[in-house]
């Protein structure tokens, strides 16, 4: 990854001069943002700029640290809730340093909690096209492995999507094991064991040792219902090991899993944007 890092007056910024694919265009990613005052962030983001034109790009994005593997996105609503685990966080300044450089949202995600007690009243259909099971907590390295393949597969046509190695992504998670609960890690399998859905749950340590929030990280599948018998299970799992609240974290405004959030009456309590910004030629 292609990378060069900027600091000005208590102010930090990377660029990733390899970033996703936007609009058709070769971009750059900036991440890694943070400031002090609104004036050596601008004066940061103006360095990034200066970087990136000269590497004769147009197109930015940001805040990204290279892709959608690694933090993006800034809060842009909230209701001042504390952050739960793995959430990306910013001061209000970092926003409206990007929005005042001319930055506008090319892609917006929401956060919602739903009370447990009211969550997955409805069983779907049953299915002989799949099971679903929970991780048996061994082979921790085989379990992100299979997740990395399927999510590749699933993900391949998200809009940002870029590419990274099995070694890169086992490095991002396998760091987080022993924070796992593996009640909370389910997969869909066909009966000849063939991965066709995963999710991924954990409890939000973010509150503390005994956290009453659980946390729908991610899921994946490549099966029509997959995904829902996975939803499904996980609330039915987080309610029988004594969680009060699950939180569906960082969707995307035009993803299936949006419906399925608002049909389990979950409320938004965060938003959240990827800006971009196209240079003159």
């Amino acid at each position: 990854m292609t990378q060069h890092s900027f600091r000005a007056d208590g102010a930090k910024i990377t660029v990733y001069l390899d970033g996703p694919v936007w609009d058709g265009k070769p971009t750059a990613a900036v991440g890694a943002f943070a400031c002090k005052t609104k004036e050596g962030g601008a004066a940061v983001l103006q360095q990034a700029i200066d970087c990136i034109r000269d590497n004769g790009i147009t197109h930015i994005i940001g805040p990204m640290d290279g892709d959608t593997w690694h933090s993006y996105r800034f809060v842009t609503q909230t209701d001042e809730s504390p952050a739960f685990l793995l959430e990306p966080k910013n001061t209000p300044d970092a926003l409206e340093v990007f929005k005042e450089a001319g930055f506008s949202e090319i892609s917006s995600y929401f956060s919602a909690r739903v009370p447990l007690e009211q969550a997955a009243k409805t069983a779907p259909a049953a299915t002989t096209d799949f099971e679903i099971e929970h991780w048996d907590g061994t082979d921790p390295e085989r379990l992100f492995g299979q997740v990395f393949e399927l999510s590749c597969e699933a993900f391949a046509n998200n809009a940002f999507y870029k590419p990274i190695t099995r070694d890169a992504f086992l490095a991002m998670y396998m760091p987080i094991v022993p924070m796992l609960n593996r009640e909370l890690i389910l997969f869909a399998r066909r009966l000849d064991q063939t991965l066709v859905g995963f999710l991924f749950g954990t409890p939000n340590y973010a509150e503390g040792p005994k956290p009453s929030s659980v946390i729908l990280k991610t899921y994946a599948s490549l099966m029509k219902g997959a995904g829902q018998h996975l939803a499904y299970t996980f609330h039915k799992t987080a309610a029988v090991n004594g969680f009060d609240t699950a939180i569906h974290a960082l969707i995307h405004d035009d993803n299936l899993s949006a419906l399925r959030s608002a049909a389990e009456g979950a409320d938004v309590f965060r938003r959240y944007g990827l800006f971009g910004l196209k240079l003159d030629d």
